[in-house]
């Protein structure tokens, strides 16, 4: 071995033991790292779920409510339902967490729409794992419940018993769902430039969903970027291929009292196209007396689904602020929010739902006193339409004002 071998050696080992030393002294001025915070491991102990919730369920009904948008056995029958698709493995280093505190952590997020670092405190969970925790339990929740409790209907008889009810209680025959889209708000994404800017000169995806006579969610679709085209997404959608071309749907009727068959259709506003299956407003121009009450009787009729975006945004508080996750994270978190919707109204009713929640014809519901991000969409009009879509809002035109009139419509105009 030669001298320059020789120093070469000495160098790496100089090297190494510098690079030690300066390790041990950085350990020392540093102090040691630790796996896990303290206060989060005494999560078990006093956090959120293991202390406050199960404290709140037994002495206060009412605040648990407020506090997870549930009453107790609600909960544990959701819970019954997600907890196949939130469970963890346990590791020999720690216990994970369970499906209950992963669930509850969800639920106080959707109803309030608190930064992870608020509900790091409030359940001692790092908001690292609430991150991945929130829209994981969300799609697994979606999943869950979308079978039954969020389905398009898929016969004729569903269809027909959807169309009685709105009849009966709106007074539209021939109606099988009305139809609006709504704005969520979000924080611009990344690199995403206008892509997510709407008209209301803030970011956002769209929500559309139709609904049906009893408050109900039938189908929703969301995630589009907010500066989408209205027309566009519904022409895209999949309910649009289902109305147009499944055999599913009821065989067209007359009116009551009429002769001439009529499909059965959606009620929507301006911002949809007018097709033989939709609905929609005659232009404000130009109006008659009898336009005027069709347009009063179809925006009766869709006052259902507003009421259904109002309770939404009122029990889930997210809603209400633009969330700094990505779209497709708020995505989840939007379908999670709609099938705990219908669950809530199928399984707890008067909790979620209480007397003096929707709109009558006397007053108005308590969702409309409270202020939100969650918008209408952009009422563009100037859709192309058919003859035979024109011809069958005459004709409903007509029944409004002749066989279908009822007696308050003209006190209301």
């Amino acid at each position: 071995m030669d001298n320059m071998e020789e120093d070469e050696i000495i160098t790496a080992v100089c090297t190494i033991f510098i690079c030690a030393g300066l390790h041990i002294f950085r350990q020392q001025r540093q102090g040691k790292r630790i796996w896990v915070r303290p206060w989060i491991q005494r999560r078990e102990e006093k956090g959120a779920y293991n202390a406050l919730l199960k404290e709140i369920s037994l002495e206060d009904p009412i605040s648990l409510r407020n506090f997870i948008r549930m009453d107790m056995t609600s909960f544990n029958q959701l819970l019954e339902m997600v907890d196949p698709y939130i469970r963890k493995k346990d590791t020999f280093m720690r216990n994970s967490i369970p499906p209950a505190e992963r669930l509850a952590l969800t639920l106080r997020f959707l109803a309030t729409g608190d930064s992870y670092s608020s509900l790091q405190y409030l359940y001692r969970i790092p908001k690292n794992t609430t991150a991945s925790i929130i829209p994981e339990t969300c799609d697994a929740v979606y999943n869950a419940l979308k079978d039954t409790f969020l389905k398009v209907p898929d016969t004729k008889a569903a269809w027909l018993s959807i169309a009685k009810d709105f009849e009966e209680k709106w007074d539209f025959p021939n109606c099988i769902g009305a139809m609006d889209g709504k704005h969520v708000a979000v924080k611009c994404p990344p690199k995403s430039g206008s892509t997510y800017f709407n008209y209301k000169n803030y970011f956002s995806i769209i929500l559309i969903a139709i609904v049906d006579a009893d408050y109900n969610f039938l189908y929703v679709d969301v995630g589009t970027n907010g500066r989408a085209n209205d027309s566009g997404i519904f022409g895209r959608s999949s309910i649009k291929s289902l109305l147009e071309n499944s055999e599913n749907l009821p065989d067209p009727r007359p009116l009551p009292g009429r002769h001439v068959n009529m499909p059965y259709v959606i009620v929507g506003d301006d911002a949809f196209p007018l097709k033989d299956y939709l609905l929609k407003p005659f232009p404000n121009r130009h109006m008659d007396i009898e336009k005027r009450v069709f347009n009063y009787r179809l925006s009766r009729a869709r006052r259902v689904v507003e009421n259904v975006f109002g309770i939404l945004a009122s029990r889930f508080g997210f809603l209400q602020r633009a969330l700094p996750l990505e779209p497709d994270k708020v995505t989840k978190c939007v379908l999670a929010a709609c099938a705990l919707h219908n669950f809530f109204r199928s399984k707890s009713s008067q909790v979620y739902t209480p007397e003096g929640s929707f709109d009558n014809q006397i007053s108005s519901g308590e969702w409309r006193n409270e202020s939100n991000n969650f918008v209408n969409m952009a009422q563009q009009g100037g859709n192309r339409n058919t003859t035979d879509a024109r011809s069958i809002r005459d004709e409903f035109k007509d029944y409004f004002n002749t066989n279908g009139q009822v007696y308050w419509q003209w006190d209301l105009l």
